[in-house]
This record gives C-alpha cells, structure tokens and sequence, in this order.
C-alpha cells in the first residue's frame, strides 16, 4: 500500500471540502479565485475521461467521481448560486496565458498521440499552473481569510506528497513519469513562498504588506523566477530544435 498516495489524495479532498464549507458556511466566495476553480474543474474533466472506458479500482473511481462532483459544485457556487460576492475585479489572471502554452505542449510532449492521451497530458499540465490565478488575486488585494490560507496549504501538501508518491513507486516498482513528475514539481514550486509565510507566520490571516508580493524579506519568489526563467531557456530552444522537451 502506497501511504504517501492516500495521504496525498485525503489532503487533496481536504483542501477542497475546507473551500467548499467556507463558501457554504460564509454565504460567499470573497477571497476566491473563480478562475483557478474553473481550470481545476477542467483539469479533473479531461483527466477522468478513462472513467468511461478503464476500471481500475472501486477507490479510483470512487475518488474520480468525488472530486469531479466537488469541483463542479465548487464553480457553481462561485459563479450562481454566491456570484453576488464574487470579486471579479481582483479575479482578473487572463486564462489564456496558461491556456495557450498548455494546449501547445499537450500535442508537442505527450506519452501517445491519441485524444485520451493528449487529453491526459492537457490536464497534467494545466494542473501545475491552476493555482496561479488564486495566488496573483491574493498578491493583488495584499490580504487572504485563514480558511483562504488553510485550503492552499493542503493543496500544496497534496503536492508535496505525491512527489513522495512518486519517489516511492520509482524506488518500489521502478515506475517513473517523466511528465507527471516535472509537472508536479513545477506546482509544488508555486506554494514554497506560500509555504514559508504560512510557517513562519501561522495559519493566520495574511493581510497587506505580509503576502510575497511586499514581503522584502522574502527571496524566495525571485529565487523561484530565476529557476523558472533558466528552466524555460533550456527547454525552448531544445523543443525547436528536437520537438522533445525533456532530451
């Protein structure tokens, strides 16, 4: 039994079941990210296609079902029943900017080049960057609610454990997805500012000039711009020039 992989999945429901009850119990979505809450709802959609045609076990489908259902709920709360709180103006990260680049490695780096594959490889990637429109509405109005924190922190943990997950597997049955792991290293990097707020701080409210955007303590973000940017300067030229991203 692979522990680091249930604890990663109960963590990820956790984080989704801890917004879920905020947003019931406060009567309003302030504070998130309807963006980030539809691109997840995309993610699980094309990732879970394979509930139709691959049954791999009850816990599988069980928690494929779940976290469709609960993401779908998510975003009609956001945008129907609650949308009277919703900030759309702080909401404001263009979805093309993550879309475009998405879609375009999706058909360039992929395992096989059918639909359900390519489909697959769309939702592994879009995953690692569905964060970023949450974490620029927080950066932008300085300030986020204690559940707002306690939510990306177990979605960071989720993260965090299935790249134990993944060490496990390679280490127990010599298993590695290249695409995956990259992928989910990359999503984990987002949270490590977050991270070190929510440790050295508390899981308390951040309010103005505590979040990374004016934290001139913290030299995380720029350290995390320089890996970004020396990572896509290696990648780029060895896509054009191999159409391979990882060679």
């Amino acid at each position: 039994m692979n522990v680091f992989r249930i604890l990663g999945d109960v963590s990820h429901l956790l984080a989704i079941i801890i917004l879920l009850l905020k947003i019931q119990k406060s009567k309003s979505c302030a504070g998130i990210s309807g963006k980030s809450q539809i691109l997840f709802a995309l993610v699980f959609t094309t990732r879970y296609l394979d509930l139709f045609t691959t049954f791999i076990s009850l816990y599988n489908t069980m928690m494929k079902v779940i976290f469709l259902i609960c993401a779908y709920i998510t975003v009609y709360m956001i945008y129907v029943k609650f949308w009277k709180t919703f900030d759309s103006e702080n909401d404001s990260f263009r979805l093309e900017f993550l879309l475009v680049p998405v879609t375009g490695l999706s058909f360039l780096e992929n395992h096989s080049f059918t639909p359900l594959e390519i489909l697959w490889t769309f939702s592994i990637y879009l995953e690692s960057v569905a964060i970023l429109p949450q974490l620029f509405m927080i950066s932008k109005t300085g300030e986020a609610e204690t559940i707002t924190t306690h939510y990306l922190f177990f979605l960071g943990l989720y993260r965090a454990l299935y790249i134990a997950n993944w060490i496990w597997r390679y280490h127990t049955e010599k298993f590695y997805d290249q695409i995956a792991v990259v992928s989910g290293v990359v999503q984990t990097i987002f949270y490590c500012d977050f991270f070190y707020l929510y440790v050295t701080k508390g899981p308390v409210t951040f309010r103005k000039n505590t979040f990374p955007s004016n934290d001139k303590n913290l030299p995380i973000l720029q350290i995390l711009k320089h890996l970004i940017t020396y990572f896509l300067s290696v990648t780029i030229p060895n896509v054009l020039q191999t159409g391979n991203i990882f060679n």
